[in-house]
Protein backbone atom coordinates (compact mmCIF):
# COMPACT_ATOMS: atom_id res chain seq x y z
CA UNK A 1 0.00 0.00 0.00
CA UNK A 2 1.52 3.31 -1.02
CA UNK A 3 1.52 6.55 0.97
CA UNK A 4 -0.60 8.24 -1.74
CA UNK A 5 -3.34 5.58 -1.69
CA UNK A 6 -3.92 5.59 2.07
CA UNK A 7 -5.83 8.91 2.32
CA UNK A 8 -8.08 7.82 -0.56
CA UNK A 9 -8.91 4.51 1.13
CA UNK A 10 -9.66 6.22 4.42
CA UNK A 11 -11.93 8.73 2.75
CA UNK A 12 -13.63 5.97 0.75
CA UNK A 13 -14.33 4.06 3.96
CA UNK A 14 -15.79 7.19 5.55
CA UNK A 15 -17.93 7.73 2.46
CA UNK A 16 -19.30 4.20 2.70
CA UNK A 17 -20.27 4.75 6.32
CA UNK A 18 -22.00 8.04 5.51
CA UNK A 19 -23.72 6.55 2.48
CA UNK A 20 -21.86 8.80 0.07
CA UNK A 21 -20.09 7.79 -3.15
CA UNK A 22 -16.40 6.86 -2.69
CA UNK A 23 -13.81 9.49 -3.47
CA UNK A 24 -12.36 9.35 -6.98
CA UNK A 25 -8.95 9.97 -8.55
CA UNK A 26 -9.03 13.61 -7.45
CA UNK A 27 -8.26 12.50 -3.89
CA UNK A 28 -5.14 10.68 -5.07
CA UNK A 29 -4.08 13.77 -7.03
CA UNK A 30 -4.57 15.93 -3.94
CA UNK A 31 -2.51 13.49 -1.88
CA UNK A 32 0.29 13.57 -4.44
CA UNK A 33 0.19 17.36 -4.49
CA UNK A 34 0.45 17.45 -0.68
CA UNK A 35 3.35 15.02 -0.74
CA UNK A 36 5.18 17.09 -3.33
CA UNK A 37 4.60 20.24 -1.30
CA UNK A 38 5.90 18.59 1.86
CA UNK A 39 8.94 17.29 -0.02
CA UNK A 40 9.73 20.72 -1.48
CA UNK A 41 9.47 22.27 1.98
CA UNK A 42 11.82 19.58 3.26
CA UNK A 43 14.31 20.29 0.46
CA UNK A 44 14.11 24.06 1.07
CA UNK A 45 14.84 23.53 4.77
CA UNK A 46 17.87 21.37 3.98
CA UNK A 47 19.23 23.90 1.48
CA UNK A 48 18.73 26.73 3.97
CA UNK A 49 20.59 24.70 6.59
CA UNK A 50 23.44 24.11 4.13
CA UNK A 51 23.70 27.85 3.42
CA UNK A 52 23.90 28.61 7.15
CA UNK A 53 26.55 25.91 7.58
CA UNK A 54 28.62 27.34 4.71
CA UNK A 55 28.55 30.80 6.27
CA UNK A 56 29.58 29.32 9.62
CA UNK A 57 32.49 27.58 7.87
CA UNK A 58 33.46 30.87 6.25
CA UNK A 59 33.61 32.58 9.64
CA UNK A 60 35.39 29.66 11.29
CA UNK A 61 38.02 29.40 8.56
CA UNK A 62 38.97 33.04 9.10
CA UNK A 63 39.36 33.03 12.89
CA UNK A 64 40.52 29.45 13.46
CA UNK A 65 43.83 29.66 11.63
CA UNK A 66 44.67 33.04 13.14
CA UNK A 67 45.00 31.28 16.48
CA UNK A 68 48.15 29.55 15.21
CA UNK A 69 51.08 31.00 17.22
CA UNK A 70 53.19 31.90 14.20
CA UNK A 71 54.00 34.99 12.17
CA UNK A 72 53.38 34.26 8.45
CA UNK A 73 55.66 37.09 7.34
CA UNK A 74 58.62 35.83 9.39
CA UNK A 75 58.01 32.31 8.12
CA UNK A 76 58.11 33.57 4.53
CA UNK A 77 61.50 35.18 5.07
CA UNK A 78 62.92 31.75 5.92
CA UNK A 79 64.73 32.91 9.05
CA UNK A 80 66.86 35.46 7.14
CA UNK A 81 67.75 38.76 8.80
CA UNK A 82 65.12 41.23 7.69
CA UNK A 83 64.73 44.80 8.88
CA UNK A 84 61.60 45.95 10.70
CA UNK A 85 60.77 48.22 7.73
CA UNK A 86 60.83 45.26 5.34
CA UNK A 87 58.64 43.18 7.63
CA UNK A 88 56.18 46.06 7.90
CA UNK A 89 56.17 46.42 4.11
CA UNK A 90 55.34 42.74 3.68
CA UNK A 91 52.56 42.93 6.26
CA UNK A 92 51.10 45.91 4.43
CA UNK A 93 51.40 44.10 1.08
CA UNK A 94 49.38 41.14 2.37
CA UNK A 95 46.95 43.28 4.39
CA UNK A 96 48.09 41.87 7.74
CA UNK A 97 48.53 45.35 9.21
CA UNK A 98 44.82 46.12 8.95
CA UNK A 99 42.44 45.75 11.93
CA UNK A 100 41.03 42.27 12.34
CA UNK A 101 37.45 43.35 11.63
CA UNK A 102 38.52 44.95 8.36
CA UNK A 103 40.45 41.82 7.34
CA UNK A 104 37.35 39.77 8.12
CA UNK A 105 34.91 41.90 6.13
CA UNK A 106 37.30 41.98 3.16
CA UNK A 107 37.75 38.21 3.35
CA UNK A 108 34.02 37.47 3.48
CA UNK A 109 33.23 39.91 0.66
CA UNK A 110 35.93 38.47 -1.60
CA UNK A 111 35.12 34.83 -0.70
CA UNK A 112 31.48 35.29 -1.69
CA UNK A 113 32.71 36.16 -5.18
CA UNK A 114 35.08 33.18 -5.29
CA UNK A 115 38.21 35.22 -4.55
CA UNK A 116 40.24 33.80 -1.65
CA UNK A 117 43.17 36.14 -2.11
CA UNK A 118 46.77 35.53 -3.08
CA UNK A 119 48.91 32.77 -1.62
CA UNK A 120 51.73 34.04 0.59
CA UNK A 121 54.24 31.39 -0.47
CA UNK A 122 53.25 30.76 -4.10
CA UNK A 123 52.41 34.39 -4.99
CA UNK A 124 49.47 33.27 -7.13
CA UNK A 125 45.68 33.39 -6.68
CA UNK A 126 44.44 30.77 -4.24
CA UNK A 127 41.61 29.79 -6.60
CA UNK A 128 44.08 29.04 -9.40
CA UNK A 129 46.26 26.98 -7.09
CA UNK A 130 43.29 24.91 -5.91
CA UNK A 131 42.05 24.42 -9.48
CA UNK A 132 45.49 23.25 -10.65
CA UNK A 133 45.84 20.76 -7.77
CA UNK A 134 42.28 19.39 -7.68
CA UNK A 135 42.65 16.85 -10.56
CA UNK A 136 45.41 14.95 -8.75
CA UNK A 137 43.23 14.61 -5.64
CA UNK A 138 40.19 13.51 -7.66
CA UNK A 139 42.30 10.90 -9.44
CA UNK A 140 43.58 9.39 -6.19
CA UNK A 141 40.55 9.62 -3.91
CA UNK A 142 38.03 9.08 -6.72
CA UNK A 143 39.70 5.82 -7.76
CA UNK A 144 39.87 4.66 -4.16
CA UNK A 145 36.24 5.69 -3.53
CA UNK A 146 34.87 3.57 -6.37
CA UNK A 147 36.93 0.55 -5.34
CA UNK A 148 36.28 0.57 -1.60
CA UNK A 149 32.57 1.33 -2.00
CA UNK A 150 32.00 -1.59 -4.37
CA UNK A 151 34.21 -3.95 -2.35
CA UNK A 152 32.68 -2.94 0.99
CA UNK A 153 29.08 -3.39 -0.18
CA UNK A 154 29.82 -6.75 -1.81
CA UNK A 155 31.74 -8.21 1.11
CA UNK A 156 29.38 -6.68 3.68
CA UNK A 157 26.43 -8.37 1.99
CA UNK A 158 28.14 -11.76 1.79
CA UNK A 159 29.41 -11.73 5.38
CA UNK A 160 26.03 -10.71 6.82
CA UNK A 161 24.12 -13.31 4.81
CA UNK A 162 26.54 -15.97 6.07
CA UNK A 163 26.49 -14.68 9.63
CA UNK A 164 28.55 -16.81 11.99
CA UNK A 165 30.43 -18.65 9.26
CA UNK A 166 34.20 -18.86 9.12
CA UNK A 167 34.39 -16.33 6.27
CA UNK A 168 32.14 -13.93 8.22
CA UNK A 169 34.34 -14.09 11.30
CA UNK A 170 37.52 -13.65 9.26
CA UNK A 171 36.24 -10.74 7.13
CA UNK A 172 34.73 -8.94 10.12
CA UNK A 173 37.87 -9.28 12.22
CA UNK A 174 40.08 -8.19 9.31
CA UNK A 175 37.85 -5.17 8.60
CA UNK A 176 37.85 -4.13 12.26
CA UNK A 177 41.64 -4.35 12.31
CA UNK A 178 42.05 -2.21 9.19
CA UNK A 179 39.43 0.28 10.35
CA UNK A 180 41.36 0.84 13.59
CA UNK A 181 44.72 1.33 11.85
CA UNK A 182 45.72 4.98 11.19
CA UNK A 183 45.89 5.55 7.45
CA UNK A 184 49.25 7.33 7.57
CA UNK A 185 50.79 4.45 9.55
CA UNK A 186 49.50 1.94 7.03
CA UNK A 187 50.90 4.09 4.20
CA UNK A 188 54.34 4.22 5.83
CA UNK A 189 54.26 0.46 6.33
CA UNK A 190 53.46 -0.11 2.65
CA UNK A 191 56.30 2.19 1.63
CA UNK A 192 58.77 0.28 3.83
CA UNK A 193 57.66 -3.11 2.53
CA UNK A 194 56.86 -2.48 -1.14
CA UNK A 195 58.85 0.64 -2.03
CA UNK A 196 62.06 0.31 -0.02
CA UNK A 197 61.88 -3.48 0.18
CA UNK A 198 62.30 -5.73 3.17
CA UNK A 199 63.82 -9.23 3.33
CA UNK A 200 62.92 -11.23 0.22
CA UNK A 201 60.40 -8.58 -0.90
CA UNK A 202 62.05 -6.17 -3.37
CA UNK A 203 61.02 -2.54 -3.77
CA UNK A 204 58.42 -2.61 -6.54
CA UNK A 205 56.64 0.74 -6.33
CA UNK A 206 57.69 4.41 -6.12
CA UNK A 207 57.92 5.97 -2.68
CA UNK A 208 55.74 8.90 -3.73
CA UNK A 209 54.77 11.48 -6.28
CA UNK A 210 52.39 11.42 -9.24
CA UNK A 211 54.86 10.57 -12.01
CA UNK A 212 58.49 9.87 -12.69
CA UNK A 213 58.76 12.50 -15.42
CA UNK A 214 59.72 12.32 -19.07
CA UNK A 215 56.95 9.91 -20.09
CA UNK A 216 54.26 10.53 -22.71
CA UNK A 217 51.26 8.72 -24.13
CA UNK A 218 50.58 5.21 -22.86
CA UNK A 219 53.87 5.13 -20.98
CA UNK A 220 52.72 8.19 -18.99
CA UNK A 221 49.38 6.54 -18.12
CA UNK A 222 51.16 3.38 -16.93
CA UNK A 223 53.64 5.46 -14.94
CA UNK A 224 50.84 7.34 -13.15
CA UNK A 225 49.03 4.05 -12.49
CA UNK A 226 52.26 2.65 -11.02
CA UNK A 227 52.45 5.61 -8.64
CA UNK A 228 48.77 5.21 -7.73
CA UNK A 229 49.01 1.64 -6.45
CA UNK A 230 50.23 2.15 -2.88
CA UNK A 231 48.21 5.27 -1.95
CA UNK A 232 45.07 3.74 -3.44
CA UNK A 233 45.62 0.50 -1.50
CA UNK A 234 46.01 2.57 1.68
CA UNK A 235 42.73 4.43 1.13
CA UNK A 236 40.85 1.33 0.00
CA UNK A 237 41.97 -0.68 3.01
CA UNK A 238 40.48 1.80 5.48
CA UNK A 239 37.46 2.82 3.38
CA UNK A 240 36.27 -0.69 2.50
CA UNK A 241 36.46 -1.74 6.14
CA UNK A 242 34.10 1.05 7.20
CA UNK A 243 31.66 0.33 4.35
CA UNK A 244 31.71 -3.42 5.05
CA UNK A 245 30.93 -2.97 8.74
CA UNK A 246 28.02 -0.57 8.08
CA UNK A 247 26.57 -2.76 5.31
CA UNK A 248 26.90 -5.92 7.39
CA UNK A 249 25.22 -4.34 10.41
CA UNK A 250 22.35 -2.97 8.31
CA UNK A 251 21.71 -6.28 6.57
CA UNK A 252 21.78 -8.19 9.86
CA UNK A 253 19.05 -5.88 11.16
CA UNK A 254 16.92 -6.66 8.10
CA UNK A 255 17.39 -10.43 8.10
CA UNK A 256 14.90 -11.02 10.90
CA UNK A 257 12.14 -8.98 9.27
CA UNK A 258 8.74 -10.54 8.56
CA UNK A 259 8.73 -9.58 4.89
CA UNK A 260 11.80 -11.78 4.27
CA UNK A 261 10.04 -14.71 5.94
CA UNK A 262 7.02 -14.08 3.73
CA UNK A 263 9.20 -13.94 0.62
CA UNK A 264 10.77 -17.28 1.48
CA UNK A 265 7.36 -18.77 2.22
CA UNK A 266 6.30 -17.85 -1.32
CA UNK A 267 9.05 -20.10 -2.63
CA UNK A 268 11.58 -17.44 -3.68
CA UNK A 269 15.19 -18.59 -3.88
CA UNK A 270 17.53 -17.41 -1.16
CA UNK A 271 19.67 -15.31 -3.52
CA UNK A 272 16.53 -13.62 -4.91
CA UNK A 273 15.33 -12.79 -1.39
CA UNK A 274 18.70 -11.28 -0.59
CA UNK A 275 19.17 -9.37 -3.86
CA UNK A 276 15.66 -8.02 -4.40
CA UNK A 277 14.32 -7.64 -0.87
CA UNK A 278 16.94 -7.54 1.90
CA UNK A 279 19.81 -5.64 0.26
CA UNK A 280 17.77 -2.67 -1.11
CA UNK A 281 16.40 -1.92 2.38
CA UNK A 282 19.75 -2.49 4.07
CA UNK A 283 21.38 -0.06 1.62
CA UNK A 284 19.80 3.01 3.24
CA UNK A 285 22.46 3.58 5.97
CA UNK A 286 25.20 2.66 3.49
CA UNK A 287 23.70 5.16 1.04
CA UNK A 288 24.25 7.93 3.59
CA UNK A 289 27.82 6.77 4.21
CA UNK A 290 28.50 6.76 0.47
CA UNK A 291 27.56 10.43 0.20
CA UNK A 292 29.59 11.36 3.28
CA UNK A 293 32.61 9.66 1.70
CA UNK A 294 31.82 11.34 -1.60
CA UNK A 295 32.39 14.70 0.07
CA UNK A 296 35.79 13.51 1.23
CA UNK A 297 36.73 12.70 -2.37
CA UNK A 298 37.20 16.44 -2.94
CA UNK A 299 38.60 17.04 0.53
CA UNK A 300 41.23 14.43 -0.13
CA UNK A 301 43.22 12.63 2.52
CA UNK A 302 45.72 15.05 4.01
CA UNK A 303 47.89 12.52 5.84
CA UNK A 304 47.93 9.94 3.03
CA UNK A 305 48.77 12.55 0.39
CA UNK A 306 51.52 13.92 2.63
CA UNK A 307 53.03 10.47 3.31
CA UNK A 308 53.12 9.63 -0.40
CA UNK A 309 54.11 13.18 -1.50
CA UNK A 310 51.00 13.22 -3.68
CA UNK A 311 50.57 16.65 -5.35
CA UNK A 312 46.91 17.02 -4.36
CA UNK A 313 44.83 19.28 -2.15
CA UNK A 314 45.73 17.33 0.99
CA UNK A 315 49.46 17.79 0.46
CA UNK A 316 48.89 21.44 -0.49
CA UNK A 317 46.96 22.00 2.75
CA UNK A 318 49.85 20.55 4.76
CA UNK A 319 52.31 22.88 3.01
CA UNK A 320 50.07 25.89 3.57
CA UNK A 321 49.55 25.05 7.23
CA UNK A 322 53.29 24.84 7.92
CA UNK A 323 53.85 28.53 7.00
CA UNK A 324 50.93 29.35 7.76
CA UNK A 325 49.78 30.58 4.37
CA UNK A 326 46.52 32.08 5.65
CA UNK A 327 44.76 32.75 2.31
CA UNK A 328 45.58 29.27 1.00
CA UNK A 329 44.67 27.53 4.28
CA UNK A 330 41.37 29.42 4.46
CA UNK A 331 40.52 28.68 0.85
CA UNK A 332 41.30 24.97 1.14
CA UNK A 333 39.42 24.65 4.41
CA UNK A 334 36.36 26.26 2.85
CA UNK A 335 36.56 23.97 -0.20
CA UNK A 336 36.89 20.87 1.99
CA UNK A 337 33.96 21.84 4.19
CA UNK A 338 31.82 22.88 1.22
CA UNK A 339 32.32 19.50 -0.47
CA UNK A 340 31.23 17.63 2.68
CA UNK A 341 28.23 19.91 3.30
CA UNK A 342 27.03 19.66 -0.30
CA UNK A 343 27.41 15.87 -0.31
CA UNK A 344 25.43 15.58 2.94
CA UNK A 345 22.75 17.94 1.63
CA UNK A 346 22.45 15.90 -1.56
CA UNK A 347 22.06 12.73 0.52
CA UNK A 348 19.34 14.41 2.61
CA UNK A 349 17.50 15.52 -0.54
CA UNK A 350 17.60 12.09 -2.17
CA UNK A 351 16.93 10.03 0.95
CA UNK A 352 13.12 10.60 1.01
CA UNK A 353 12.96 9.24 -2.55
CA UNK A 354 14.34 5.94 -1.24
CA UNK A 355 12.54 5.95 2.11
CA UNK A 356 9.19 7.84 2.02
CA UNK A 357 9.08 7.91 5.83
CA UNK A 358 11.84 10.55 5.85
CA UNK A 359 10.69 14.15 5.59
CA UNK A 360 7.01 13.37 6.16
Amino acid sequence: MTADSTPALVQNADADIDGRAPAGPSVARDARARNIKVYLQYVAAKIAGAVVSLFAVLVTSFFLFRLIPSDPVKQMTGGRRVSAEQLQSLRHQFGLDQPLWKQFTSYVGDALTGDFGTSFQFHSPVTDKITDTLPATLLLTGTAYVLYTALGIWLGTRTAWRNGSRSDRFNTAFALTLYSVPSFWLGLLLIIVFSVGIGPIPGMFPTGGLESGGETGLAYVLDVAHHLVLPVITLVAVGYAQTLLVMRSSLLDEMGSDYLTTARAKGLRDDVVRRKHAVPNAMLPTFTLMFVNLGHVVAGQILVETVFSWPGLGGLFYQALSVPDLPLVQGLFFVFATAVILANTLADVLYPLLDPRVGR
